[in-house]
């Protein structure tokens, strides 16, 4: 997969959550995915995302910055929502908040099978 077919399949990822299209999340969640070191695999994947949407509706993914390197993604994701209760362990409650997530993915056979992430906590915490 050269650089434009690895942006385009993070583009076409990003537009599956959106869509909370999880019948499709196979397509570009590698069977044996990790996030931030733990084994999820597909399934744990699928749920985490279930579980980041059911506690915030309004859950948007916003490209700010994408850099893609085969076989690894490098994107800036932007959100401006309005989580439910706790979030991160801080009292939101409802409140709308925007915040970054500095994101790398590493892919195999054309899928995520590696996630890093890291959340401005700090910035929400800002806000609050």
């Amino acid at each position: 997969m050269d650089k434009i077919e690895l942006s385009n399949t993070y583009r076409r990822y990003i537009g599956c959550l959106n869509a909370q299209d999880w019948a499709r999340l196979g397509q570009f969640v590698h069977d044996q995915a990790r996030h931030n070191g733990r084994p999820f695999g597909l399934s744990g994947y699928r749920e985490m995302l279930e579980r980041d949407f059911n506690q915030i509706p309004d859950l948007h993914f916003n490209i700010a910055l994408l850099v893609c390197d085969p076989p690894f993604v490098a994107s800036r994701l932007d959100f401006n929502c309005t989580p439910r209760g706790e979030f991160l362990g801080l009292p939101v409650n409802g409140k709308r908040v925007s915040f970054s997530e500095n994101v790398f993915y590493r892919l195999r056979d054309g899928k995520i099978e590696e996630v890093w992430s890291v959340i401005d906590k700090a910035a929400i915490e800002a806000q609050l």
